[in-house]
């Protein structure tokens, strides 16, 4: 088993980092090797809506992205998580998504997916729904833990106060890894669900 994680924030050692360090020890004692990437203070453009993906199998800038591509596609998992600016991700985080998502044609079905928020105060619901919704648009199992996957703190290291916070992400790690687990078991007797061919309906015509 395999989790890549990836953070989103631009501050190295920062909250989201502490928190999700809470996961790598969990995963470990699970026996699920991880791999965290900071991309959040990488120089990350959005996407342009070029298509040149389908035709080149990669995003068309090679940055960061196109690193993470076969990453995902080698892991069981996928955790990504954020420092919530203004009720929602940091812009870089959801610019490398955005492409990562995109850009890459292989089957996600029944990948693990999970996400995990800091903040000070506010905006961290809206900013976990944001997330999970690049989950579930790709047939993508989401991970839950006992509350929503959030932690509260500023300054650097204020995370390891919210005792709740930090509990639910090593929660998390754990219903993670025994989902991630229980999907691999099952695609060995039953093999994935069966695929339908896509019926794109559009709005205007």
């Amino acid at each position: 088993m395999k989790v890549l994680i990836i953070n989103g924030s631009p501050r190295v050692g920062g909250n989201t980092s502490t928190a999700l360090d809470e996961m790598v020890k969990v995963f470990d004692t699970e026996g699920v090797e991880t791999e965290v990437v900071q991309i959040g203070n990488k120089d990350i453009r959005g996407c342009i809506a070029c298509g040149t993906c389908a035709d080149r199998g990669q995003c068309v800038f090679d940055d960061a992205v196109n690193e993470l591509a076969p990453k995902f596609e080698e892991a069981d998992g996928l955790v990504v998580a954020s420092p919530v600016y203004y009720a929602s991700a940091n812009a870089t985080l959801i610019a490398c998504l955005d492409r990562l998502f995109y850009s890459t044609g292989f089957d996600k079905t029944m990948k693990v997916g999970a996400s995990v928020v800091v903040a000070r105060r506010g905006g961290l619901s809206a900013t976990f729904d944001e997330l999970n919704k690049y989950f579930t648009i790709c047939g993508m199992p989401v991970a839950s833990s006992q509350y929503w996957n959030s932690v509260h703190g500023r300054e650097k290291g204020e995370v390891t106060q919210d005792a709740e916070g930090m509990q639910t992400v090593r929660v998390l790690a754990r219903n993670m890894s025994f989902l991630m687990k229980s999907i691999a078991l099952g695609k060995e007797k039953y093999g994935l669900p069966d695929k339908e061919p896509w019926q794109p309906t559009h709005f205007v015509r």
